[in-house]
């Protein structure tokens, strides 16, 4: 009877701390997903801010808005800054593509290049402000490509990995059929001289 009770006592127990670990998860998605929503309504209320008070093209300010979200998390910039004239013919434009956004890593194909520059404001706050322009791939309404002129290249592998998977997967093919070759080489070179040795 002792024998029965002891496993049903352990399933109990692995039973509640399933129960907590699957409430922390659901907890810490939970979170995950409040910043998410945060985040995404401080866009959405940065491109309302330059529609409404801009007059800017709604393109054109959810690019400002990525771009500002971007360049926030430069090690270089505090925030960026968006004066009226970001939004004018000159600084901020909305050009038909339908092509490859670019040449390197985002070659999909995208039907506006919308351009815009913004102030970057370091976070010494010492310096005078630096122009960055943000260049945004659109299909219709959604973003599918990204690009700026960063001037800090440290702060880029943190975001790299993702976009260069690809990239890496390539390299290590080519090394990997080098090692191969070499290994086989070797091989042979061996044989040959096991060969020699039995002669």
């Amino acid at each position: 009877m002792d024998s029965i009770q002891v496993p049903r006592r352990l399933l109990r127990l692995v039973g509640r701390l399933v129960a907590i670990a699957s409430m922390a998860t659901v907890a810490s998605a939970a979170c995950s997903a409040t910043a998410f929503a945060d985040t995404l309504d401080e866009r959405n209320e940065l491109v309302n801010h330059f529609v409404t008070d801009f007059n800017a093209n709604p393109l054109v300010a959810d690019c400002a808005a990525h771009g500002s979200f971007v360049a926030s998390t430069s090690t270089a910039f505090d925030h960026v800054e968006f004066p009226a004239s970001s939004f004018d013919s000159a600084h901020g434009s909305i050009v038909p593509w339908n092509d490859a956004f670019d040449d390197r890593k985002q070659r999909i194909k995208v039907d506006n290049v919308v351009t815009v520059e913004g102030l970057g404001i370091t976070k010494d706050g010492d310096s005078s402000p630096t122009t960055l322009k943000f260049r945004c791939g659109y299909v219709g309404s959604q973003m599918l490509a990204f690009g700026w002129n960063d001037p800090v290249p440290s702060a880029r592998p943190r975001a790299e990995p993702r976009s260069g998977h690809g990239a890496k997967g390539r390299h290590g093919a080519v090394k990997g059929k080098g090692k191969t070759s070499s290994k086989s080489a070797g091989g042979k070179t061996t044989k040959k001289s096991a060969s020699k040795k039995k002669h």
